[in-house]
């Protein structure tokens, strides 16, 4: 008996509260098919009625018509409408708090082969906007230390409020499930202090996973270095990309507009990377092109002994140990 209080105790409160109307309802199941077999000539019919009464429902296909009966039925009435109301009451209660904790963090991502966004800021919401978009059945979830509930239009991430380097914030999070991270540029630090947080996050997200896939947002080129040796994979120094930017913008020729294109094309394609097919070897640098445009692939370039060629002509030849550049859809 003891070993069984202490279980019930520890079930969560709402399952503690069904098995307390089940077994309430059988009881009094029982007591009226033992008081009054005649009109509840099985088991079931009893804890039918019992079920039936205690939710105030009533239907009227059995009643109980001796004094003993009806007392029994007044007091299933009495108690068992109230425990039914308090048990309904304690799910409501218990479902309004999960969704509040659901939206201020608080509860922990139980999924795998997910993706983990650190940081809130106008990138991360665009980039779940684009991963919606093109790839609507992959979990994301947010970890953030500044903000304190999610929007509801966000429903589709999973948010958890903490400092991605503590480890109950990795545990909430499922680091060690998880297949990919993008630890992102704090905007409220200075550039220093943000790339230090980020190395230091990727030092205890590789601590936690091993094979975890992680790519870092670095604002200074002198990080880059300590950024790859701390185990990221893919190092993005958002300054230089958008310095780059700002060049073209202001030497551009009308009417193009580089930041547009460049954003158009990104938000349509993808780069991939391929080595050289066998049967292209030694051929001319057009016949990729040919090839490549049948399969919905623009071949914009190749890598030779590590560098980028971009001037394709027909007077090119691929080597072996060419690695080729595409622009494909992302799906």
């Amino acid at each position: 008996m003891q070993l069984f209080l202490r279980y019930y105790f520890h079930l969560p409160i709402f399952l503690r509260l069904l098995l307390t109307v089940i077994l309430f309802m059988i009881t009094f199941g029982i007591i009226i098919h033992i008081l009054e077999p005649v009109n509840f000539p099985t088991l079931f019919d009893g804890i039918w009625w019992a079920f039936v009464t205690g939710a105030t429902v009533g239907y009227g296909d059995y009643v109980p018509l001796s004094t003993t009966g009806k007392i029994v039925a007044i007091m299933l009435i009495l108690a068992g409408g109230g425990l039914v109301t308090f048990y309904m009451a304690t799910i409501s209660a218990s479902t309004l708090t999960h969704e509040q904790d659901l939206s201020k963090g608080k509860v922990e991502f139980k999924g795998k082969d997910h993706i983990i966004l650190v940081g809130w800021n106008e990138r991360t919401r665009q980039l779940i906007q684009i991963i919606r978009e093109h790839f609507p059945s992959d979990q994301i979830v947010l970890v953030d230390h500044t903000m304190d509930k999610l929007d509801y239009r966000h429903s589709h991430v999973h948010f958890i409020k903490g400092d991605i380097t503590e480890d109950k914030v990795m545990d909430k999070a499922n680091v060690k499930l998880a297949r990919s991270a993008m630890v992102t540029a704090d905007p409220s630090r200075k550039e220093k202090q943000s790339d230090q947080f980020i190395i230091h996050s990727i030092v205890a997200l590789i601590g936690y996973n091993a094979n975890l896939t992680i790519i870092a947002e670095i604002l200074t080129e002198n990080q880059r270095i300590n950024a790859l040796r701390a185990g990221a994979k893919t190092v993005l120094r958002s300054n230089d990309f958008m310095s780059s930017l700002f060049y073209h913008e202001l030497y551009r020729s009308e009417p193009a507009q580089p930041f547009q294109l460049l954003l158009d094309i990104l938000t349509e394609r993808k780069f991939l990377e391929e080595q050289l097919p066998k049967e292209l070897k030694g051929k001319p640098v057009t016949d990729g092109l040919h090839l490549y445009l049948e399969e919905n692939r623009q071949l914009i370039g190749y890598k030779r002994d590590g560098k980028l060629h971009m001037d394709l002509t027909p007077q090119q030849f691929f080597q072996s140990n060419d690695t080729l550049i595409f622009l494909s859809p992302l799906r």
